[in-house]
C-alpha cells in the first residue's frame, strides 16, 4: 500500500509539473556552449557550436551569447548565478531580440546582473514590433552586497518581472546589451522560476521511487566576458 501511494504521488508530481510547464517556461541556458550564439538552441535547432536544448519555440538573434562561469571552465566574469553555470549575454544593442512565435501571456521575468541602468521591453509582435506590453527597468547593481562565490566581478543577481495583458511574441534586450547578464528567463510569470526537469529526469525520479519501494519491501568589464 505504501509503495502504491508513493508511485501515485510520483505520477501526480509528473502530471503537475507537465501542466505547469505548459503555462510557464524557464530558460536556464545550461547546455549552451561558452561564447556560442544561442540562435535556435531552444527552437528545435542548435547554438553556433552545434549544441541543442528543449524545443520551446524560442529563437534568439545572433547577437546572443551563452557564457559559462570561469569556475566551470568558461570565460564568464560572474558569480552567484541563479542556476549554475551558464547565462545569457547580448553583444549588440541593435540585434538583441528574442522571438517566441507561439506567444505567451501573464508575465515575463528573469534574474540579471548589470553594470549599467537599462530597460528591457516586451512586444506583441515579432522582432520587437507591434504594441509595447510592458517594460522592465534594470539598475546598475552588479557588485553590490556580494557574498558567497568569491570569484567573478558580476556577483549580485536581482529578480525582476512584469505582468501584462495580451499575447507577447518578442523581447528587446537592446538597452542592456554589452553590460548585462541574464539567467532563468521566465515566460508566463512575473516571478522568475527554476527550470522544470526534462522528461528523462522525471523518469529517473520515478525509477528511484520504485527502487526505494523495493528496498522497503526487502527490509521491511569590469566585463562579463573574462
Amino acid at each position: 500500500m505504501k509503495l502504491r501511494n508513493l508511485l501515485l504521488g510520483a505520477a501526480m508530481a509528473v502530471a503537475t509539473a507537465s501542466s505547469a510547464n505548459a503555462a510557464v517556461v524557464v530558460l536556464d541556458f545550461e547546455g549552451v556552449g561558452n561564447q556560442a550564439a544561442i540562435n535556435n538552441f531552444y527552437n528545435g535547432g542548435t547554438d553556433s557550436q552545434g549544441n541543442s536544448g528543449a524545443n520551446y519555440g524560442v529563437a534568439f538573434s545572433s547577437s546572443s551569447l551563452g557564457l559559462i562561469d570561469t569556475d566551470a571552465g568558461g570565460s564568464g566574469n560572474f558569480a552567484n548565478e541563479p542556476s549554475a553555470s551558464t547565462i545569457l549575454f547580448f553583444q549588440n544593442a541593435n540585434n538583441a531580440v528574442l522571438n517566441y512565435a507561439a506567444g505567451f501571456s501573464t508575465g515575463f521575468s528573469f534574474f540579471y546582473t548589470s553594470s549599467t541602468a537599462a530597460t528591457v521591453n516586451v512586444y506583441d509582435g515579432l522582432n520587437a514590433t507591434g504594441n509595447l506590453l510592458g517594460s522592465l527597468n534594470l539598475a546598475a547593481q552588479y557588485s553590490q552586497n556580494c557574498a558567497g562565490d568569491p570569484t567573478g566581478g558580476f556577483c549580485n543577481w536581482t529578480s525582476v518581472g512584469v505582468a501584462f495583458g495580451g499575447l507577447a511574441k518578442s523581447i528587446d534586450f537592446g538597452g542592456a546589451a554589452g553590460q548585462t547578464g541574464f539567467d532563468n528567463i521566465t515566460f508566463g510569470s512575473a516571478t522568475p522560476g527554476s527550470a522544470v526537469p526534462e522528461p528523462a529526469t522525471w523518469a529517473m525520479m520515478i525509477a528511484g521511487f520504485g527502487m526505494a519501494g523495493a528496498a522497503l519491501r526487502r527490509r521491511r568589464q569590469v566585463a562579463l566576458l573574462a
